[in-house]
């Protein structure tokens, strides 16, 4: 029976402050993110063509059904977290893709986060206008 917890697997993908919890499950290609498609739930190709990169790079488009459960951040922060935890799920499925994933840079934590404001400043780094008099 396809379908069946043995068959799926489950990885997190984490870029910025977005967290995607991704399963993966023998099928014919569907995806559900937060229980829409995913051109309902990422309107902009560009996010679209980052979300499949990993199924193009390890050439398994259309063998695996997606469903994804991701939060926080913003529409690219949950874009490269649902790309990182898909990767993290092809090389749990065929450990023979580590190298060409990890080549495109999939398999890599992005760590830049936004740092905080300063009290004083209007923003992190930025300063107000400086008058001599």
């Amino acid at each position: 029976m396809a379908g069946t917890v043995s068959d799926q697997i489950q990885t997190v993908g984490r870029r910025k402050r977005s967290v995607a919890r991704v399963t993966l499950r023998p099928g014919k290609g569907e995806w559900s993110i937060n229980g829409r498609t995913m051109a309902d739930y990422f309107p902009r190709p560009t996010h679209q063509i980052r979300v499949e990169e990993p199924f193009k790079v390890a050439e398994a488009e259309g063998q695996f059904d997606v469903t994804v459960r991701v939060h926080g951040g913003g529409l690219t922060g949950q874009s490269d977290a649902v790309r990182m935890g898909i990767s993290r799920a092809l090389v749990e499925h065929d450990e023979e893709l580590r190298p060409a994933l990890r080549e495109k840079g999939m398999l890599t934590r992005d760590a830049r986060q936004v740092e905080r404001k300063k009290p004083g400043r209007p923003k992190a780094r930025k300063r107000f206008q400086f008058s001599k008099r």
